[in-house]
């Protein structure tokens, strides 16, 4: 059995001006960003990552950098370009305000699976390089969890994936920033033990149940 979780950067300038940043350079966090990077070195705690893989772009690296810098051991991180966000191409900096008036804003809604941003890529090859990489970190050797630093688009294609969802239907998830969500993996099978938690600590000492039967017995991370 191996634990991945799964941690969306933390609120971005981009988010606060609400900007579709992609891979923009020079995006960092906000002051509650920040905030909540700082929030999430006392969340995370002491809990040792056989593997800590995050996105390259500044926002990402940011949020996990208090939490780095309190255990100080960035000997197992690996940055990873598969977990990077997606490549939205032309769309990339613009204004959501000014993007939802975009005929193609339906299809990023209703048929993603069908949407090829402009100069960009398609959001069907985002969700086939994010899983290569989910795959990656889930077949690290170790006992312990491992931590992904990604994107929100990114991370709901992987939980899409391992819920058994079509891609077309991953907008009706949300991962906010600085959330954590995590997913135990056995023997090819997924388990969703946390979505979108923007509060609570992680406790890791125990893995979820091998088996669902009769519903959990509480010892499952809260």
């Amino acid at each position: 059995m191996a634990r991945i979780v799964l941690l969306r950067h933390a609120h971005s300038v981009a988010n606060e001006k609400n900007l579709l940043a992609g891979r923009t350079p020079g995006i960092s966090l906000s002051k509650n960003g920040e905030r909540q990077a700082l929030a999430l070195a006392e969340r995370i705690g002491a809990v040792k990552f056989d593997q800590i893989a995050i996105s390259p772009l500044q926002r990402c690296r940011e949020t996990i950098e208090p939490w780095l810098s309190s255990v100080g051991d960035s000997s197992r991180l690996v940055v990873d370009e598969e977990i990077t966000e997606v490549d939205y191409g032309s769309w990339s900096g613009k204004s959501l305000s000014s993007l939802r008036r975009k005929a193609q804003w339906k299809v990023v809604q209703d048929f993603p699976s069908q949407m090829i941003f402009p100069d960009g890529e398609s959001l069907l090859e985002m969700q086939r390089r994010a899983l290569s990489s989910f795959y990656r970190i889930n077949s690290v050797r170790g006992k312990g969890p491992r931590l992904l630093v990604s994107h929100g688009d990114v991370i709901k294609a992987i939980v899409a994936h391992c819920l058994g969802m079509h891609l077309d239907q991953f907008q009706r998830l949300v991962i906010e920033p600085a959330s954590l969500t995590i997913i135990d993996t056995d023997g090819g099978i997924s388990r969703l033990v946390r979505f979108n938690d923007t509060n609570g600590n992680l406790s890791l000492s125990k893995s979820g149940n091998q088996t669902a039967i009769g519903g959990s017995t509480g010892n499952a991370s809260k």
